[in-house]
């Protein structure tokens, strides 16, 4: 390889969370008289981290020289993880649960530029989509003939990296992974003033002379079910590795949320486990931050392990933490000392052998939650 080139490969193209990815079609509407009422049974929510396919933290460390074999071997770990296939398990948990909202996280969109100029220190974006999750879950749910939109998102981390292709002759593509949370809701449900944002907490990682952001957010919005509108807002935390980042992020948007006069129904991976065995973030938002934990309310002697489950195939569930959580205050007289009105069923989604795929995959490394809230009689604190 050239110190020509060699240099360039470090030269990465690292695009902005401004700029946004163009909104996708949604899957064409379906009749919504097959859903059951708003609010016959409550208000059932979900929180889904739907898995990017690879660990992209081992892909922009190391030496830089190295990054375009690391992000091919990623590339082909994310297509090995088909997520067109484990969309439709994920697809069959939603049919069989009818959540009102869901709240996604790492839901990436992966694009694709042929001529792989970022090698040679190009700056042509990526646009040929080859991965989008967000229009690949909402077309296995169609076919299972559920109707949800895609209400809120956000755009987080997107960055174009280099991926050699071919030693001989030399041949690099270019590819852009864009990150960001959804929420759905499903079509019969009332929905207004979405709002997003990105956290100004981060990480920033160093590939030789560039810099590469990797924010996170938040997404929200407005629901009216049963006759109640709240907030339902969706958010995916940074790891447990950066504690004091995660911590920020937790109180960035407990003061965007602090505002909120409706009832408010809070779903994420806040990558803080339950037990209080990582970082501070599940006692803030739980103490302070004034929110009640539907699973523990539903099973206090329960652990309720979300994470980590293997990405490899056949291979036994390791899960040891509970991280993915469903969050309720206000109106649901949910507080650290009261319990959601009238009591909350909650149940993991995703965690056992007899959900994987036909070929033998989980459905994400992590197991969802799904929970129904009874609804408040009243509005308000």
């Amino acid at each position: 390889m050239t110190r020509q080139l060699t240099t360039a490969l470090v030269a990465l193209t690292v695009i902005g969370c401004a700029d946004a990815v163009a909104p996708t079609p949604a899957p064409p509407a379906l009749a919504v008289v097959a859903l059951p009422d708003a609010g016959a049974r409550g208000l059932t929510v979900m929180t889904r981290n739907l898995y990017l396919g690879a660990d992209l933290f081992a892909v922009v460390e190391g030496d830089p020289r190295q990054l375009p074999l690391r992000v091919i071997q990623a590339w082909q770990h994310i297509l090995m993880m088909n997520f067109p296939e484990r969309a439709g398990s994920i697809a069959d948990e939603i049919a069989a649960t009818s959540p009102e909202l869901i709240g996604l996280q790492e839901v990436p969109l992966y694009r694709i530029d042929p001529t792989g100029d970022a090698a040679f220190g190009g700056t042509n974006p990526a646009t040929v989509v080859a991965l989008d999750y967000l229009t690949t879950l909402q077309s296995a749910l169609a076919a299972r003939g559920q109707c949800y939109n895609a209400v809120a998102s956000n755009s987080l981390t997107d960055v174009e990296l280099p991926a050699i292709v071919s030693a001989s002759p030399l041949r690099f593509i270019d590819i852009r992974y864009t990150d960001r949370d959804v929420i759905l809701a499903r079509c019969d449900v009332p929905t207004s003033d979405a709002q997003s944002g990105v956290y100004t907490a981060k990480v920033v990682f160093t590939v030789g002379p560039t810099s590469i952001p990797a924010p996170r957010g938040w997404t929200s919005t407005l629901a009216t079910v049963g006759g109640v509108t709240f907030r339902f807002a969706n958010t995916h935390l940074e790891t447990d590795g950066s504690p004091a980042i995660q911590v920020a992020q937790a109180n960035e948007l407990l003061g965007v949320l602090a505002a909120e006069s409706n009832p408010v129904v809070l779903v994420c991976d806040c990558n803080s486990a339950a037990d209080g065995s990582q970082t501070a973030t599940y006692g803030l938002l739980t103490g302070s931050g004034g929110f009640a934990d539907a699973w523990s309310e539903a099973h206090p002697r329960d652990p309720g392990y979300t994470s980590s489950l293997p990405d490899g195939f056949f291979t036994d569930p390791l899960l040891r933490t509970r991280i993915d959580l469903v969050l309720a205050r206000y109106g649901f007289n949910a507080s650290p000392n009261a319990g959601i009105v009238g009591g909350v069923h909650a149940d993991v989604v995703g965690e056992t052998s007899a959900e994987r795929t036909a070929s033998g995959l989980w459905p994400s490394d992590h197991a969802g939650v799904v929970a129904t809230l009874n609804m408040p009689k009243a509005i308000g604190k």
